[in-house]
């Protein structure tokens, strides 16, 4: 069985480790077209925060543990053309820009995802980044001493971590511009917004919300313009962070897809043609809180769905439990850890949602310190079903928003959840929990 596996970040690497060690005889290719393979791209902030030990342990796996495992690497090669119906690929090699046809029995798309980059105009700036790659990572690593003032465009995740982290930095400016009305808006309540929001400004970063970005004008020897609905920040560089988008254009016309390029899978990891799979930043995923399929870029998705591939490329074994977009950051001092849909993400999904928030210390009062946890819950008010949760304090609590997706993808409600079994150690937690406070909380509401 001869299987091509096109991309190596994430879902790439675990697809072929999977399928190794599920059928040891196959013969395993992989087609990449960097010099690197699992690039944990999330740490590309915390590298420029000098807070990463080694660049070189932000890769989990190198070419080579993959070939001793039994994997065909072929490294810097591209895919130029896909004919998915036939299993055949037209590949070329970019050192020897010798180019092969090769028919496969399956092929497995893996391509990740790209940095979304807008046509506005003074785009193609070169002091306009993106923080995607390990290319990306050096770029700014390099250019961030020897400037001073940074735009960051875009407060998600992404580029709420690259405003804190390079604004830790002396002598440091920052401005972080978003569209939408708060910082990481598909992503924290309103409430978290606000403190986090203040934490910003008390570091000296500029946030503009509200507000989008028109354009750019690049003044040779003398930084940039970043041009706003709401008047001009002068820089020496700008990140965009404003999300990524499917790397699928290969693939256009052959496999069902999305109209954002999302490749459409079933819980299998099946694309529509016969023995074609994908995972990844590639695919769309089944959003359990909706239970319906979305695009939700993560590592955590991706590593998943790339084992799955193994478990089900000859016969349907396991089917994939779906995605709650669990994520944590922090920020500052601060842990913040949530998972699922907030109240305004629930209603614009068409709910009838409810929240409920508590602010409560994480153990006892009699122990010589503590901190306060605010929670926040969500749930749906006729079904009662758990909907998403956020969580933060300057005590680590992220784990708690990976206790609520479990409840999430179990369909539990709020007075299931309230009755779960949680230990009492006064090192670590109250007699009843935050977790189980913000439920019972839920549970008196109409």
């Amino acid at each position: 069985m001869k299987i091509a596996i096109i991309g190596s970040t994430h879902a790439g690497v675990f697809a072929a480790k999977s399928i190794k060690a599920e059928h040891p005889e196959a013969e395993v290719h992989v087609y990449e077209q960097a010099k690197t393979v699992s690039f944990l791209s999330c740490g590309i902030a915390l590298w420029l925060g000098k807070q990463v030990s080694d660049p070189a342990k932000m890769f989990y796996e190198q070419p080579e543990s993959l070939i001793a495992q039994g994997i065909q690497m072929h490294m810097q090669h591209t895919v130029d053309q896909a004919y998915l119906a036939d299993k055949t690929l037209i590949i070329t090699n970019l050192v020897t820009r010798q180019t092969t046809t090769e028919t496969f029995d399956k092929i497995v798309i893996t391509t990740g995802s790209k940095a979304i980059i807008p046509p506005l105009p003074g785009i193609d700036s070169p002091k306009i980044y993106t923080s995607k790659t390990w290319e990306d990572a050096n770029s700014l690593k390099a250019r961030l001493p020897t400037i001073n003032k940074v735009a960051i465009i875009g407060a998600g995740y992404i580029g709420a971590e690259l405003a804190e982290q390079i604004s830790l930095q002396p002598h440091k400016e920052v401005v972080l511009i978003e569209q939408n009305a708060q910082i990481l808006q598909n992503n924290a309540p309103a409430s978290f917004a606000e403190t986090l929001t203040a934490q910003y400004q008390a570091h000296h970063v500029t946030v503009s919300t509200n507000n989008a970005v028109t354009g750019f004008i690049d003044h040779p020897n003398d930084g940039l313009t970043v041009q706003t609905e709401r008047g001009d920040f002068k820089v020496d560089l700008a990140i965009m962070g404003i999300g990524f988008q499917p790397n699928t254009a290969l693939f256009t016309n052959q496999i069902d897809m999305l109209p954002n390029g999302a490749i459409q899978i079933n819980p299998y990891m099946e694309t529509s043609l016969p023995d074609v799979f994908a995972a990844g930043d590639a695919t769309a995923i089944f959003y359990n809180p909706t239970q319906t399929y979305r695009y939700i870029p993560l590592a955590t998705n991706a590593i998943r769905q790339g084992t799955l591939i193994g478990q089900n490329l000859v016969s349907h074994k396991v089917a994939s439990p779906g995605t709650q977009a669990t994520s944590a950051i922090q920020l500052y001092n601060l842990a913040i850890g949530t998972t699922g849909m907030t109240l305004r993400t629930a209603q614009q999904a068409g709910f009838d949602a409810i929240e409920v928030t508590q602010t409560t210390d994480y153990r006892p009062d009699f122990m010589l310190s503590t901190e306060k946890v605010t929670s926040v819950l969500t749930f749906d008010r006729a079904t009662r079903r758990i909907l998403g949760a956020s969580f933060l304090s300057k005590h680590d609590i992220t784990q708690a928003a990976n206790v609520v997706s479990l409840a999430i993808q179990q369909k539990m409600t709020v007075d299931d959840l309230a009755l779960a079994d949680f230990f009492f150690q006064p090192n670590f937690s109250q007699p009843l929990t935050y977790i189980s406070e913000i439920a019972l909380l839920a549970t008196k509401q109409n």
